[in-house]
């Protein structure tokens, strides 16, 4: 049964019909009456303590512990926030004379004044050019609270700048490939999310929720699905999402294993830190490929909308998401009903008398993909 606190006002009321009841000719309790300033003293100690035990009350339990709280329960499981991860870019050019060195630490500055530095010193060859790797610079966490992180990852073609000129070195560098791997602090809900998961599925030494709670403790990794078998006996095909990059959630890489593993090809990018933080974890025996999903975009049409402010259609569009997001499943085949997308309109916007023209049958999946929202058009 709940407990109904009660407001500072009420205490205060109570207090003050409590001596009038026990207090013989109490009289009226005048505004600045010592009996007054007493029962108006002891009800704000009253309610004081009934919201430390409100507070102290969700620490209990990590459905909805906060905090440090939370950290703790986490810690009882060894689940522990994400710290925030700075992007990298192994093949970022650079020109200028042949000979030219590029020393380890060299500072470069994106348009918007982020900042990377240089992993290793690198000597632009006969050619005039040389590839440099760079990792991002996190900002000072007093100015972002969130970590910074995210702000590091930039497309392939991004340009940077020297901040401070190099003899025979042009000022300006090109990323070759995209600069990727940058997170944020992970968000407190993320963090219970995996808490709780940790708590519903002990540790089984390798089954496939193990390879899902692993998956999703390398930092930006938000989705994962196994897929047993995908390239025969003793191979496990992990899918993952990155639902807060840059890239529509999909992971900026490609797919493959480990960097320890004996094979001729190794995944790069998102999927090569998740496979090389699975290796050290994974049965010994198996053959881990991480994979990224492929997007199968949905348009749709619909009928008797066609007077929907915008607003309206960020709502429905946004609903059509969020029930994409709960209903993808590439590690197998998945059927779709467009009467269930029907109704997560419904129960989002509460929208009625309209009609969904396309999608008309069912939207089937295969393994690997997950669908997209593509064009809508209202009618």
């Amino acid at each position: 049964m709940p407990f109904k606190r009660k407001t500072l006002s009420e205490l205060r009321e109570q207090n003050e019909q409590f001596l009038r009841s026990e207090l013989k000719e109490s009289g009226a309790l005048l505004r600045f009456s010592n009996m007054r300033i007493l029962a108006d003293m002891d009800a704000g100690m009253a309610h004081m303590h009934y919201g430390y035990l409100d507070y102290i009350a969700k620490q209990t339990t990590p459905f909805t512990a906060t905090g440090e709280w939370l950290a703790g329960w986490g810690a009882l499981k060894r689940v522990f926030r994400k710290a925030p991860q700075r992007a990298q870019s192994q093949s970022v050019k650079a020109t200028g004379l042949s000979g030219s060195v590029i020393p380890k630490g060299c500072k470069l500055n994106r348009g918007d004044g982020y900042q990377y530095e240089t992993t290793r010193e690198a000597t632009i060859n006969i050619q005039g050019e040389v590839l440099v790797s760079i990792i991002a610079i996190l900002p000072d966490i007093n100015k972002n609270p969130e970590g910074g992180g995210l702000l590091g990852n930039s497309p392939s073609g991004t340009q940077l700048t020297l901040d401070i000129s190099i003899v025979g070195v042009a000022s300006e560098f090109l990323a070759i490939d995209p600069i990727v791997g940058g997170t944020d602090i992970e968000p407190e809900e993320a963090f219970r999310s995996r808490i709780l998961e940790a708590y519903q599925n002990p540790s089984q030494g390798g089954n496939a929720s193990d390879y899902i709670v692993w998956a999703k403790e390398v930092p930006g990794i938000t989705r994962a699905w196994v897929r047993r078998r995908l390239l025969g006996a003793g191979s496990i095909g992990i899918y993952i999402m990155c639902d807060a990059n840059t890239n529509d959630g999909f992971p900026i890489g490609t797919d493959g294993p480990a960097t320890k593993e004996v094979y001729q090809i190794h995944a790069t990018g998102d999927q090569l830190r998740v496979a090389d933080y699975l290796y050290d974890l994974q049965s010994v025996t198996a053959l881990v490929w991480v994979c990224s999903p492929i997007a199968k975009k949905i348009d749709f049409v619909f009928s008797g909308l066609s007077h929907i402010d915008q607003e309206t259609k960020r709502k429905l569009e946004g609903a059509i998401d969020g029930f994409f997001y709960e209903n993808s499943n590439p590690s197998d085949v998945n059927i779709i009903n467009p009467a269930d997308i029907d109704r997560a309109i419904f129960a989002a916007l509460g929208l009625v008398g309209y009609r969904l023209v396309s999608p008309s049958a069912e939207i089937i999946l295969g393994i690997g993909e997950i669908p997209v929202r593509g064009e809508v058009t209202y009618q």
